[in-house]
Protein backbone atom coordinates (compact mmCIF):
# COMPACT_ATOMS: atom_id res chain seq x y z
CA UNK A 1 0.00 0.00 0.00
CA UNK A 2 2.57 2.42 0.92
CA UNK A 3 4.73 1.39 -2.52
CA UNK A 4 1.45 2.04 -3.79
CA UNK A 5 0.63 5.41 -2.66
CA UNK A 6 4.68 6.93 -3.39
CA UNK A 7 4.01 5.64 -6.83
CA UNK A 8 0.36 7.92 -7.13
CA UNK A 9 2.54 10.85 -5.63
CA UNK A 10 5.40 10.32 -8.09
CA UNK A 11 2.68 10.67 -11.33
CA UNK A 12 1.33 13.35 -9.63
CA UNK A 13 4.52 15.15 -9.31
CA UNK A 14 5.33 14.16 -12.77
CA UNK A 15 2.01 14.82 -14.43
CA UNK A 16 0.95 18.33 -12.37
CA UNK A 17 4.45 20.16 -11.77
CA UNK A 18 5.13 22.77 -14.32
CA UNK A 19 8.24 23.76 -15.30
CA UNK A 20 9.47 25.66 -17.70
CA UNK A 21 12.68 26.49 -19.00
CA UNK A 22 12.08 30.61 -20.30
CA UNK A 23 14.45 31.72 -23.80
CA UNK A 24 14.59 35.45 -24.93
CA UNK A 25 16.64 37.69 -26.61
CA UNK A 26 18.07 40.70 -24.28
CA UNK A 27 15.46 43.31 -24.10
CA UNK A 28 12.62 40.97 -24.67
CA UNK A 29 11.44 41.38 -21.53
CA UNK A 30 12.29 37.59 -19.90
CA UNK A 31 13.02 38.98 -16.33
CA UNK A 32 9.85 40.99 -16.16
CA UNK A 33 7.55 37.63 -17.80
CA UNK A 34 9.35 35.69 -15.24
CA UNK A 35 8.03 37.49 -12.33
CA UNK A 36 4.36 37.31 -13.03
CA UNK A 37 4.73 33.42 -14.15
CA UNK A 38 6.61 33.01 -11.10
CA UNK A 39 3.73 34.78 -8.83
CA UNK A 40 0.85 33.69 -11.02
CA UNK A 41 1.07 29.80 -10.91
CA UNK A 42 3.85 30.02 -7.72
CA UNK A 43 6.60 28.94 -9.22
CA UNK A 44 10.48 29.51 -8.19
CA UNK A 45 12.39 31.42 -10.33
CA UNK A 46 15.93 29.83 -10.66
CA UNK A 47 18.34 32.51 -12.74
CA UNK A 48 21.35 30.81 -12.79
CA UNK A 49 23.49 33.79 -12.96
CA UNK A 50 21.82 34.81 -9.53
CA UNK A 51 22.47 31.17 -8.67
CA UNK A 52 26.36 31.63 -9.03
CA UNK A 53 26.36 34.87 -7.55
CA UNK A 54 24.77 33.94 -4.61
CA UNK A 55 26.77 30.80 -4.37
CA UNK A 56 29.78 33.36 -4.97
CA UNK A 57 29.34 35.63 -2.70
CA UNK A 58 28.43 33.36 0.19
CA UNK A 59 31.59 31.06 -0.27
CA UNK A 60 29.86 28.01 -0.68
CA UNK A 61 31.48 24.86 -1.75
CA UNK A 62 30.36 24.77 -5.18
CA UNK A 63 31.08 28.86 -5.36
CA UNK A 64 34.59 27.93 -4.43
CA UNK A 65 34.55 25.26 -6.79
CA UNK A 66 32.96 27.68 -9.78
CA UNK A 67 35.36 30.14 -8.69
CA UNK A 68 38.29 28.03 -9.03
CA UNK A 69 37.55 27.92 -13.06
CA UNK A 70 36.72 31.59 -13.61
CA UNK A 71 39.92 32.25 -11.96
CA UNK A 72 41.68 30.31 -14.49
CA UNK A 73 39.75 31.58 -17.45
CA UNK A 74 37.95 28.33 -17.91
CA UNK A 75 34.49 27.73 -18.07
CA UNK A 76 32.84 26.00 -15.21
CA UNK A 77 31.75 22.85 -16.27
CA UNK A 78 28.41 22.07 -16.75
CA UNK A 79 27.99 19.56 -13.74
CA UNK A 80 28.59 22.08 -11.53
CA UNK A 81 25.84 24.11 -12.72
CA UNK A 82 23.54 20.95 -12.59
CA UNK A 83 24.64 20.25 -8.67
CA UNK A 84 23.76 24.28 -7.99
CA UNK A 85 20.17 23.85 -9.90
CA UNK A 86 19.79 20.31 -7.46
CA UNK A 87 20.49 22.06 -4.50
CA UNK A 88 18.23 24.82 -5.13
CA UNK A 89 15.68 22.38 -6.47
CA UNK A 90 16.21 20.41 -3.36
CA UNK A 91 15.47 23.81 -0.92
CA UNK A 92 12.14 24.10 -2.47
CA UNK A 93 10.64 20.67 -2.08
CA UNK A 94 6.51 22.24 -1.45
CA UNK A 95 7.59 24.37 -5.31
CA UNK A 96 4.71 23.52 -7.42
CA UNK A 97 7.92 24.03 -10.42
CA UNK A 98 10.35 26.25 -11.49
CA UNK A 99 11.50 28.90 -14.01
CA UNK A 100 14.66 27.74 -15.65
CA UNK A 101 16.37 30.72 -16.76
CA UNK A 102 19.95 30.68 -18.07
CA UNK A 103 20.47 27.08 -18.59
CA UNK A 104 20.50 25.10 -20.46
CA UNK A 105 22.62 27.52 -22.86
CA UNK A 106 23.71 24.26 -25.23
CA UNK A 107 21.96 20.60 -25.99
CA UNK A 108 24.76 19.08 -23.99
CA UNK A 109 23.28 20.88 -21.00
CA UNK A 110 19.51 20.03 -22.46
CA UNK A 111 20.11 16.48 -21.69
CA UNK A 112 22.02 16.59 -18.34
CA UNK A 113 18.86 18.76 -17.36
CA UNK A 114 17.06 15.99 -18.56
CA UNK A 115 18.68 13.25 -16.90
CA UNK A 116 18.59 15.42 -13.09
CA UNK A 117 15.19 15.88 -13.48
CA UNK A 118 14.49 12.85 -14.12
CA UNK A 119 16.32 11.24 -10.72
CA UNK A 120 13.83 13.74 -9.24
CA UNK A 121 10.63 12.02 -10.64
CA UNK A 122 10.42 15.62 -12.64
CA UNK A 123 10.15 16.67 -16.08
CA UNK A 124 10.43 19.97 -18.56
CA UNK A 125 6.87 21.04 -18.99
CA UNK A 126 7.99 23.37 -22.30
CA UNK A 127 10.63 25.52 -23.28
CA UNK A 128 9.02 29.09 -24.04
CA UNK A 129 11.12 31.42 -26.31
CA UNK A 130 9.85 35.49 -26.18
CA UNK A 131 10.08 36.29 -29.53
CA UNK A 132 10.64 39.92 -30.86
CA UNK A 133 12.17 41.86 -33.95
CA UNK A 134 15.42 42.81 -33.12
CA UNK A 135 15.44 46.38 -34.32
CA UNK A 136 12.59 46.97 -31.76
CA UNK A 137 14.81 45.18 -29.13
CA UNK A 138 17.72 47.25 -30.00
CA UNK A 139 15.52 50.58 -29.52
CA UNK A 140 14.28 49.17 -26.06
CA UNK A 141 17.41 48.34 -25.19
CA UNK A 142 19.26 51.74 -26.05
CA UNK A 143 16.62 53.01 -24.59
CA UNK A 144 17.23 51.25 -21.44
CA UNK A 145 20.74 52.06 -21.42
CA UNK A 146 20.33 55.80 -20.64
CA UNK A 147 18.90 54.63 -17.28
CA UNK A 148 20.86 51.42 -16.28
CA UNK A 149 23.94 52.48 -16.79
CA UNK A 150 25.12 49.31 -18.33
CA UNK A 151 27.46 49.63 -21.17
CA UNK A 152 26.30 46.53 -23.24
CA UNK A 153 23.13 48.39 -23.21
CA UNK A 154 24.71 51.50 -25.09
CA UNK A 155 26.58 50.30 -27.92
CA UNK A 156 24.65 49.13 -30.93
CA UNK A 157 26.93 46.75 -32.15
CA UNK A 158 27.53 44.86 -28.68
CA UNK A 159 24.05 44.44 -28.38
CA UNK A 160 24.13 42.76 -32.63
CA UNK A 161 26.50 40.65 -31.39
CA UNK A 162 24.77 39.56 -27.66
CA UNK A 163 22.21 38.62 -30.24
CA UNK A 164 24.16 37.02 -32.26
CA UNK A 165 25.11 34.66 -29.48
CA UNK A 166 21.85 34.07 -28.35
CA UNK A 167 21.14 32.88 -32.44
CA UNK A 168 23.74 30.71 -32.65
CA UNK A 169 23.29 29.30 -28.70
CA UNK A 170 19.58 28.34 -28.66
CA UNK A 171 19.12 27.14 -32.35
CA UNK A 172 20.36 23.66 -31.26
CA UNK A 173 18.35 24.09 -28.36
CA UNK A 174 15.07 24.95 -30.50
CA UNK A 175 15.90 21.78 -32.45
CA UNK A 176 16.61 19.47 -29.17
CA UNK A 177 12.82 20.49 -27.61
CA UNK A 178 10.89 20.70 -30.86
CA UNK A 179 12.36 16.93 -30.97
CA UNK A 180 10.14 16.41 -28.02
CA UNK A 181 7.06 18.79 -28.66
CA UNK A 182 7.89 21.05 -26.00
CA UNK A 183 9.37 24.85 -27.64
CA UNK A 184 6.73 26.88 -27.78
CA UNK A 185 7.22 30.36 -29.49
CA UNK A 186 5.44 33.50 -27.91
CA UNK A 187 5.13 36.76 -29.34
CA UNK A 188 7.12 39.31 -27.21
CA UNK A 189 6.00 42.54 -28.59
CA UNK A 190 2.98 44.45 -27.17
CA UNK A 191 2.33 45.47 -23.65
CA UNK A 192 3.24 43.42 -20.42
CA UNK A 193 -0.25 42.61 -20.08
CA UNK A 194 -0.67 41.37 -23.49
CA UNK A 195 2.45 38.80 -23.14
CA UNK A 196 1.53 38.19 -19.53
CA UNK A 197 -1.66 37.06 -21.08
CA UNK A 198 -0.40 35.20 -23.91
CA UNK A 199 2.15 33.26 -21.99
CA UNK A 200 -0.65 32.45 -19.13
CA UNK A 201 -2.74 30.91 -21.79
CA UNK A 202 -0.07 28.94 -22.94
CA UNK A 203 0.65 27.33 -19.81
CA UNK A 204 -2.71 26.85 -19.18
CA UNK A 205 -2.87 24.55 -22.09
CA UNK A 206 0.14 22.45 -21.70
Amino acid sequence: MEKSHLNWVSLVKYFFMINLVLFGKPGAGKGTQASFLKAQFNLIHISTGDLFRNHISNQTDLGKLAKSYMDQGDLVPDQVTIDMLENEVDQNPQAKGFIFDGFPRTEAQAEALDLFLAKKEMNISATIALEADDEILIERLLERGKSSGRTDDQDEDKIRNRFEEYNTKTAPLRAYYTNQNKFHSVNGIGTIEEITTRLTHLINSL
